[in-house]
């Protein structure tokens, strides 16, 4: 006896097959793991933006009001980019897994090695012009 298909199981297939493209489901264990870096990129970006936030909020007598917006600035913009590079990422990796081609190159990797090159070289010239 067939079951008739209930409507949000048949929205959440209709938006996997458009977003995933198809493909068979990958292991378990590979779609996990994905996700769990997926999370700890997330993880990162509340780091900046929480970076970012107390950047602004407490440092008013350390650094000059322009240099403290710079700094927040780019926290905050690294953190945004980093969680919508992030939802890519996953998303990327998961279409590779079920259509067994290769991974994609981390290209939040070099965004978040340049954010954090940027915001250590604003603070050590403000350290070493103090």
């Amino acid at each position: 006896m067939s079951h008739p298909e209930e409507p949000n199981e048949r929205r959440r297939r209709t938006l996997s097959e458009r977003l995933l493209r198809g493909g068979t489901e990958p292991d378990p264990r590979f779609t996990l793991a994905n996700e769990r870096t997926f999370l700890a990129w997330i993880r990162t970006s509340l780091a900046f933006l929480a970076g970012g936030i107390a950047i602004e909020a407490f440092t008013g007598d350390v650094f000059d009001p322009a240099v403290r917006k710079l700094l927040a600035v780019v926290l905050l913009l690294l953190g945004m980019l980093l969680s919508g590079g992030s939802a890519v990422r996953w998303l990327n990796v998961e279409r590779s897994m079920r259509h067994r081609a290769p991974l994609p190159l981390p290209l939040i990797a070099p965004l978040v090695a340049a954010g954090g090159a940027l915001a250590s070289g604003v603070l050590v010239v403000v350290v070493l012009t103090r």
